[in-house]
């Protein structure tokens, strides 16, 4: 078995066993690095859509600089979304589909048009883009203790978890995306506080790396495609039982809550 294959079978078994995985990259450095992380993530979304799920857009993470640095990279990674993803606004998650769940709000750019060329305008991006709406991006890892590095991440779909769509949509003329405000607050207390500047100075910014990355992979994104377009301040730890409510300036809000169930 190649170390591609172990890495794919230790993931899937973390997922299906709640049971996290140990670290990946020893491994997997020794046979490409990140390239390699991503051929494990392709494999399993592979898995994924042969078993019946929907692909319907893509995830951007590692879009703080300050993240960035502590992982000694410099440019964002990204996962796929699909539709077994997808949370109703305020409908409770059991906490039996996750191991060692995050929250964290962000602004969803929805596609009205394929984005093909590897090189993009800001014109491209917001003549693509049908709508925005709020987020939030319930992150996940099946590696032991949070233990990652950009090579675990990327393997594991960057994170991924589940995500929640508000149902306010606005268009992009409407909203100051690099100034947009945000607060997520757990039974009305602030926990996280941000503004899409955090978000590589803006979310287009996020937008355009991600949409000429995967034209340039050969996958582009496609009209109707969702994309998280990165955290715009911290992300927090779930608390078992709690609701989580996040409000962006311009966009309204959106809410999660979880079962009071404990953790895995």
């Amino acid at each position: 078995m190649s170390d591609i294959e172990s890495a794919v079978r230790e993931l899937t078994a973390a997922r299906e066993t709640g049971r996290p995985a140990p670290p990946l990259r020893a491994r997997l450095l020794a046979v490409g690095d990140v390239g390699s992380a991503y051929r494990v993530q392709q494999h399993q979304v592979r898995e994924w859509l042969a078993a019946g799920q929907r692909r319907v857009g893509a995830k951007i993470g590692l879009t703080s600089r300050v993240v960035q640095e502590s992982f000694g990279v410099y440019e964002p990674d990204f996962g796929v979304l699909t539709d077994a993803m997808a949370v109703p606004d305020g409908v409770e998650v059991d906490l039996d589909r996750l191991l060692q769940p995050r929250v964290e709000a962000e602004i969803a750019f929805v596609l009205g048009a394929d984005l093909p060329d590897d090189r993009v305008t800001t014109a491209d991006l917001l003549r693509a883009v049908d709508h925005l709406l709020p987020a939030i991006e319930i992150v996940d890892s099946r590696v032991a203790a949070w233990d990652i590095s950009i090579v675990d991440t990327v393997a594991d779909n960057a994170s991924s978890g589940l995500f929640v769509l508000g149902t306010t949509p606005r268009r992009p003329g409407e909203v100051d995306l690099r100034l947009a405000g945000m607060v997520l607050e757990q039974a009305g207390e602030p926990v996280s506080v941000g503004a899409g500047a955090a978000c590589l100075g803006n979310p287009l910014h996020a937008l355009a790396w991600l949409a000429g990355t995967m034209a340039r992979a050969g996958d582009p994104l496609r009209a109707g495609d969702v994309v998280l377009s990165g955290a715009l301040g911290p992300m927090v730890a779930v608390t078992p039982g709690a609701a989580y409510e996040a409000r962006i300036s311009g966009l309204g809000s959106v809410r999660t809550c979880f079962t009071k169930g404990p953790l895995s």
